[in-house]
């Protein structure tokens, strides 16, 4: 029963960060954002709700795999990184969208990459599975840093 509630718990978290999160951002997709040079490899908006909505899925069904574990450092070192991810990932969206920050976005959305594949990583000591699980969600981001990187190109 625990390791349900665990599981909802995580999915809670996930989720009531993409809405806050997505607040600014569909503030701000008709408007600013619609303003912004495009890089010729963006996809259009649509794609991102469904492909985030999976990513947050996958994540919290990751780190609930972790929970699950006996406790041991490299848990709780797992928890502690996913948790640090999961605020970057937070913060990126309102340096984009809610502060119309490009450059500052990308320097971010680096140290949130960074952060995915330490957490992966940790995850993988704890749980094979749950490390593959964050596979799709760092290679999403290492596409939207790509992404990142050629807006500020094109609209500095």
């Amino acid at each position: 029963m625990v390791r349900w509630l665990l599981l909802g718990f995580w999915i809670l978290l996930c989720f009531t960060v993409a809405g806050v999160s997505s607040s600014s951002t569909v503030r701000e997709v008709n408007g600013w954002y619609q303003t912004l040079v495009r890089p010729s490899f963006a996809p259009p908006s649509w794609v991102f709700a469904p492909v985030w909505t999976l990513l947050y899925t996958m994540m919290a069904v990751a780190v609930w795999r972790v929970s699950i574990t006996p406790i041991s450092t490299a848990r709780n070192t797992a928890i502690l990184l996913f948790l640090v991810q999961l605020a970057l990932n937070f913060g990126w969206s309102f340096l984009f969208f809610a502060r119309h920050q490009i450059g500052l976005a990308l320097v971010e959305i680096v140290a949130m990459w960074l952060a995915i594949l330490a957490t992966t990583l940790v995850f993988r000591l704890a749980s094979p599975l749950a490390a593959g699980l964050m596979l799709p969600y760092l290679a999403w981001v290492s596409f939207a840093a790509i992404l990142n990187a050629g807006y500020w190109k094109l609209n500095s």
